[in-house]
C-alpha cells in the first residue's frame, strides 16, 4: 500500500502540492493524469525519497521496492540479456554466491531461496520481455554499445519490468516504443502482478492496462476507482455540475448586489441594504475545477491539386547502396489519411523520408504533382529547434517580411501565448516545443502532412485538440505513431510496412492488434468436424436467457468491486482502530476479482454459443 498523507511541496515559489493525499491499495495499477506542468514527474520523484517534503508523509511498507525508468542502460560490451538478468539483484548475487560457497548448510539455503525466486526461469522470462519490446533473438546477445539511446530506453525497461518491483513508476513509457510494442506493454502491465504507477496520455493503455486513475488537479490528488474513459465522463460532469452552481451563485450575488447598489444611501432602506453586503461577504466562492486550456491547433488549408498527388511504380529506396524498400506501388490523393504499420526499423521512417525527398529513390518511377508542397514532422526536428531563441525569433527567420503581429497570431494558432513567445526554447516544455515543430511543419501551407510521432509530450488534451485539426484539415496525412486512439480517430488507410516493402493491410486497427496479441501464439491444430445441427428457438431463447444472467452477475459484481474500491481508497480505511474491517476488505475484495475473472469467462463462453446459433 502507498500511502500520500498531506503533503506539500512547491518548485520556486510556485506549489505544486498543497495538503494533497490518496491510498493506492497493494496491487492497483493507476493511471496518473493532470495538465502538463502540474506535478506528476515531481510526485514521482517525491515517493522515491529525490526531493523533500516541505509538509505531510509518504510511506510504503517497509522493504518495499521501488522501480522505474530514470535514464537509458548505459552504453557496454554486455549483452541486453546479461544487463535485463543482472537488473535482479538478488538473484544476481545468490547465482554468485552458489560457485562459491562451500557450506553445506549455506549451499541449500541458496538453492531453496533460488528455487522461492525461480530464478531457472530468469533466462526465459528476461528473453521473452525482450522479445515483447522488440527485439529478437539474435539482437538480445548483441552488446548494448550496438543500440542507439531509444533502444537503450527499451533496455531500461526490460530490466525494470523483470526485477518486479513492489512499487513500478512508468512516466511516459510509450514515447519511446512503437505501436507493437506498446501494446505489448499494456497486456504485460495488466497482468503484473504488483502495484503500478504510470503517468500517460495514451488513452488506449489508461482504459486497458490500468483500473483506477488519479488525477492531479488544483494542487491536490483524486483517486477514481474506473478507467480512463469513465473517470472523464464522471470528471465532465463533475465540471458541469460546479459550472451550474457558481452560475446560480452569481446570479445571486448580482441580485443582492442590485439591491445594495439601489438602495444603500436611503435611510429607510440602508440597513436591509447593509445585511446584504454582509451576505455577500459571506458567501464562498464556488469555483470550477482547474480546467485544461484546450489548445486548440490551426493548420492553414491548401489549394486542391489534381489526383494522385504521389504516384510510385516499382519503387526502390535505402541509404548509400543498400536498399531498405523494393517492390513499392503507391498511390497517394490530397484526401487520403494514411497510417503506417509495421515493427521498428521495418522502415516506416525510411518511407516518410522518401516521400519527403530526404531520400532519393534508387530505382523505379515516382510522379508528384508540380505544385507540390510537403510538411514534415519528427521527433529529432524537436530536438533541432534553437535553444537560446525564442519562438518568435524562429518565425522572424522564416517569415522576415510578416508584421510581428502575424508573428504572434501564428504562435496563438498552435497555443502559444505570450508568455511562451518571448520564452527561450531551451525553457519551454516539451508539448510546447512539439507546437513549435508542428508550426514549422505547416507554416507553408502543405498539401500534405507527414507526422512522425507527433503526440509525444502531448497531453491528452492537446491530443483531442491534434485529432480536431487532422479532421478538419484539407490535406493528405501519413501518420505514425503508436496511439491507438489517434490513429483510429484519423486514418482511413492502413499501410502495413513489413518484409522490405509496403502493402495495404487487410483489416481495421483493431484487427492488427490482435494480429500482434495472437502472432506470437503456437497454432492449434485444425480438425475437421462434423457439421452442427441448427439448434431450435426454444434453444436459443435458453442461450439468450444464460447471456443475460451472465451480465447481471457481471454487472452485480462490478458494483461490489466498486464498492470494496471505494472504501479501500479511503484513507480512514488506514487508521489503527479499523485495521481488521481493511483486512476483510481486502480479501473480499480479491475473491470479487477472481469471481469477476470466472463470471467473464462464462459470459464470453455464453456469447459465443449464442454467436455460433444465431448463424
Amino acid at each position: 500500500m502507498l500511502r500520500i498523507d498531506n503533503i506539500t511541496y512547491a518548485v520556486e515559489g510556485r506549489p505544486l502540492f498543497e495538503g494533497a493525499s490518496a491510498v493506492i491499495p497493494e496491487g492497483h495499477k493507476v493511471g496518473v493524469v493532470g495538465r502538463n506542468g502540474t506535478g506528476k514527474t515531481t510526485l514521482f520523484r517525491l515517493i522515491r525519497g529525490e526531493l523533500a517534503l516541505e509538509g505531510g508523509d509518504i510511506s510504503l511498507p517497509s522493504r518495499a521496492r521501488i522501480g522505474g525508468v530514470a535514464q537509458e542502460v548505459p552504453s557496454s560490451d554486455i549483452s541486453l540479456l546479461d544487463t535485463v538478468l543482472a537488473a535482479d539483484t538478488e538473484r544476481a548475487a545468490l547465482m554468485a554466491e552458489s560457485d562459491t560457497a562451500t557450506d553445506a548448510h549455506r549451499i541449500a539455503e541458496i538453492q531453496t531461496r533460488l528455487a522461492d525466486i525461480d530464478a531457472w526461469s530468469a533466462e526465459a522470462r528476461a528473453a521473452s520481455i525482450l522479445k515483447g519490446l522488440g527485439f529478437d533473438d539474435d539482437e538480445q546477445l548483441m552488446p548494448c554499445s550496438d543500440f542507439s539511446g531509444g533502444w537503450r530506453m527499451r533496455v531500461a525497461l526490460a530490466a525494470v519490468l523483470f526485477a518486479q518491483p513492489d512499487l513500478l513508476l512508468l512516466d511516459e513509457p510509450t514515447n519511446y516504443l512503437d505501436l507493437e510494442g506498446a501494446l505489448w506493454l499494456e497486456t504485460y502491465l495488466a497482468k503484473y502482478p504488483h502495484t503500478v504507477l504510470i503517468i500517460s496520455h495514451d488513452r488506449g493503455l489508461l482504459n486497458r492496462a490500468v483500473g483506477s486513475i488519479l488525477h492531479l488537479e488544483d494542487r491536490k490528488l483524486t483517486l477514481y476507482p474506473v478507467p480512463y474513459d469513465m473517470f472523464a465522463k464522471q470528471r465532465a460532469e463533475k465540471i458541469a455540475q460546479a459550472e451550474a452552481m457558481a452560475k446560480k451563485q452569481e446570479m445571486r450575488r448580482a441580485h443582492l448586489q442590485s439591491y445594495v447598489d439601489r438602495f444603500r444611501y436611503k435611510a429607510d432602506k440602508a440597513k436591509q441594504a447593509q445585511s446584504r453586503l454582509k451576505m455577500i461577504a459571506r458567501m464562498e466562492t464556488i469555483t470550477t475545477p482547474q480546467e485544461a486550456a484546450l489548445h486548440a491547433f490551426s493548420f492553414p488549408k491548401p489549394e486542391e491539386l489534381s489526383p494522385p498527388i504521389i504516384n510510385l511504380e516499382g519503387g526502390i529506396t535505402g541509404y548509400g547502396d543498400r536498399a531498405v524498400l523494393s517492390k513499392l506501388n503507391l498511390r497517394i490523393d490530397q484526401d487520403d489519411r494514411i497510417a503506417l504499420l509495421g515493427k521498428n526499423g521495418q522502415g516506416k521512417s525510411t518511407l516518410s523520408k522518401l516521400l519527403s525527398d530526404r531520400l532519393p529513390l534508387m530505382a523505379g518511377k515516382m510522379t508528384k504533382s508540380s505544385k507540390l508542397r510537403i510538411g514534415y514532422f519528427a521527433q529529432h526536428q524537436v530536438d533541432e529547434l534553437h535553444v537560446d531563441e525564442t519562438p518568435l525569433d524562429h518565425l522572424r527567420r522564416l517569415r522576415p517580411t510578416e508584421a510581428p503581429a502575424r508573428w504572434r497570431a501564428r504562435l496563438a494558432g498552435f497555443g502559444l501565448g505570450p508568455a511562451q513567445a518571448e520564452t527561450e526554447v531551451g525553457r519551454l516544455s516539451g508539448g510546447q516545443k512539439a507546437r513549435l515543430s508542428l508550426l514549422i511543419a505547416t507554416i507553408d501551407a502543405p498539401h500534405m502532412l507527414i507526422l512522425d510521432e507527433p503526440t509525444n509530450h502531448l497531453d491528452i488534451e492537446s491530443r483531442e485538440a491534434l485529432v480536431d485539426a487532422l479532421t478538419d484539415y484539407s490535406g493528405a496525412v501519413i501518420l505514425v505513431s503508436h496511439d491507438m486512439h489517434l490513429l483510429s480517430l484519423v486514418a482511413d488507410r492502413l499501410w502495413l510496412v513489413s518484409g522490405g516493402t509496403v502493402r495495404d493491410f487487410d483489416g481495421d486497427l483493431e484487427a492488427y492488434r490482435d494480429f500482434l496479441l495472437q502472432r506470437d501464439k503456437p497454432a492449434s491444430k485444425q480438425v475437421a468436424k462434423p457439421k452442427p445441427r441448427r439448434p431450435s428457438k426454444d434453444e436459443i431463447t435458453a442461450l439468450r436467457s444464460e447471456v443475460r444472467k451472465c451480465e447481471s452477475r457481471m454487472e452485480k459484481l462490478e458494483e461490489m468491486r466498486e464498492e470494496l474500491a471505494r472504501r479501500l481508497g479511503d484513507p480512514s480505511a488506514y487508521q489503527e482502530e479499523n485495521a481488521t474491517k481493511r483486512e476483510v476488505w481486502q480479501s473480499k475484495y480479491a475473491e470479487v476479482m477472481n469471481a469477476l475473472d470466472r463470471a467473464e469467462t462464462l459470459w464470453v463462453a455464453a456469447a459465443e454459443k449464442l454467436e455460433a446459433a444465431q448463424q
